[in-house]
């Protein structure tokens, strides 16, 4: 090739890159000054992030609300009582004093069942040198499970109370033991989920919202006039919403830390670096949506149709593996499984990007497919 025509292609390349970072530019900082894009983007997903992180705070720890009605005098009984309202296994309801009100409370499921200790409870009988007795578990039909629970609770413990006053050989037992590996806490799986809808907002909410406005401006008619070409304004969004996207991640990962105590087993920049892909990969089906429509009446509902059952069905808000086998193979290949898939194991399991082989592999089938679809539907107007 001539070299005046390889400078003057090679100067051409570095104008067109210009114009894109020109334009990131631009966009990052339209974005840093839109309160209401900050809004949606940042404190939104920390608003659902409280929500599911207070919800699932608690969870390691199983109490149950109880009604403890004590009909025996026996000095027993009474050390019993102070055991039971000092374990964190019993939240003891001490305004109820009857069994009426224990049963009307129950019924309206404001406590979880009814412990009985009869007036025999405790005492001494004739021939024994211990106390003995036994204690009613009252729950009713719809919380056989929880009563049931409660039931097999209340039997070690006096299962820890029965070896003090008689040693009783037993053939058969079961012993505990920890393998070396980890298992994932509720909270695990609802950040990883909350992290894809994070993305999800911020590639598809933030085109969509854009765009159609853009469009009723006439901005995008005017860039039209101009040597721009849609793949240097696709490049230049992308990389703005990755800035914005990687801003609101790190915000994510610090509330998380600090306040919900999230171990983050992984790779930080790999999990960036996953972050920045997903975003891309997600982004095209906004520039698609925001793109052809002309203006919110046709962009609102086409996004809401997209994004609702990937939200739904791709393990955003709870895991996949509580659905039934179908639905989850069918839902292994929404754009949305993949990056919620792959942030759980790089952020909770201390995967690398090497591993994710089969999720890094969907996105790019994805992102080809999505980005054909975007540069074909994209409309100036």
């Amino acid at each position: 090739m001539n070299p005046e025509k390889q400078n003057e292609s090679s100067r051409s390349i570095k104008n067109q890159l210009r114009t894109v970072l020109v334009l990131t530019k631009l966009n990052t900082k339209r974005f840093f000054r839109d309160r209401l894009a900050q809004f949606f983007t940042i404190l939104f997903p920390l608003i659902f992030l409280f929500v599911f992180g207070s919800l699932n705070k608690g969870t390691g720890n199983v109490s149950f609300h109880v009604a403890l009605l004590n009909e025996s005098n026996s000095s027993f009984s009474r050390t019993f009582v102070k055991q039971i309202d000092s374990s964190s296994t019993f939240k003891v309801d001490k305004t109820t004093t009857t069994l009426k009100q224990a049963e009307d409370k129950m019924s309206k499921s404001q406590i979880d069942g009814i412990i009985v200790l009869p007036p025999s409870f405790g005492s001494i009988q004739a021939g024994q040198t211990y106390p003995s007795g036994q204690a009613q578990v009252l729950y009713t039909q719809s919380s056989t499970g929880t009563g049931e629970t409660l039931t097999s609770i209340l039997v070690g413990v006096f299962k820890g109370i029965n070896t003090k006053f008689v040693s009783t050989p037993e053939p058969f037992s079961v012993q505990g033991k920890t393998v070396n590996e980890k298992s994932l806490t509720p909270f695990d799986y609802t950040f990883s989920g909350l992290l894809g809808f994070s993305i999800i907002g911020i590639g598809i909410f933030g085109p969509v919202n854009v765009f159609p406005e853009l469009k009723k401006q006439g901005i995008l008619r005017r860039l039209h006039t101009t040597p721009l070409r849609v793949w240097q304004y696709f490049m230049a969004t992308m990389l703005s919403q990755a800035i914005t996207g990687v801003v609101a991640i790190i915000i994510q990962f610090a509330v998380a830390i600090k306040v919900f105590h999230l171990k983050v087993d992984g790779s930080y920049p790999e999990i960036f670096i996953f972050a920045i892909l997903s975003i891309f990969m997600i982004l095209g089906l906004g520039l698609a949506i925001g793109g052809w429509a002309k203006n919110e009446r046709q962009a609102a509902p086409l996004s809401n149709i997209v994004v609702f059952p990937m939200l739904f069905l791709s393990g955003t808000f709870f895991p996949r593996y509580l659905m039934p086998d179908w639905l989850q193979t069918l839902t292994n290949y929404l754009p949305l499984t993949p990056v919620i898939d792959g942030l759980r194991l790089l952020t909770t399991e201390g995967k690398h990007l090497i591993n994710l082989g089969p999720q890094l592999g969907l996105i790019a089938i994805w992102f080809v497919v999505i980005y054909a679809l975007a540069f074909r539907v994209f409309k100036w107007e």
